[in-house]
């Protein structure tokens, strides 16, 4: 499976982004989607996750502020970000897999996209 995320960049604080990621190749084995963020010096951190029947879930950080969702029929996985903060600023990282996104070899990762929330 291969992965390729956009939609980053820079906004302000309280301003909203959406980031996308489509994925291609051996799309039939994807069950669970979803992403994760990396800022620097810090752990990379899931932020949310999504399964092929829509249930989600989201890091604490970010519940109520992002959404995310998925267009099964174009394997795409979208992340809907609303009052963004300084601290969201980081890489984000679209993620897929056959069971779970949460740990395993068998996610499939894609190249990252910057976020940048200026105050």
């Amino acid at each position: 499976v291969q992965l390729q995320a956009s939609g980053g960049g820079l906004v302000q604080a309280g301003g909203s982004l959406r980031l996308s990621c489509a994925a291609s190749g051996s799309t039939f084995s994807i069950n669970a989607m979803g992403w994760y963020r990396q800022a620097p010096g810090k752990q990379r951190e899931l932020v949310a996750t999504i399964n092929s029947g829509g249930s989600t879930n989201y890091a604490d950080s970010v519940k109520g502020r992002f959404t995310i969702s998925r267009d099964n029929a174009k394997n795409t996985v979208y992340l809907q970000m609303n009052s963004l903060k300084p601290e969201d600023t980081a890489v984000y990282y679209c993620v897929a897999a056959p069971f779970t996104v949460v740990a395993g070899t068998l996610r499939s990762w894609g190249q990252g996209t910057q976020l940048t929330v200026s105050s």
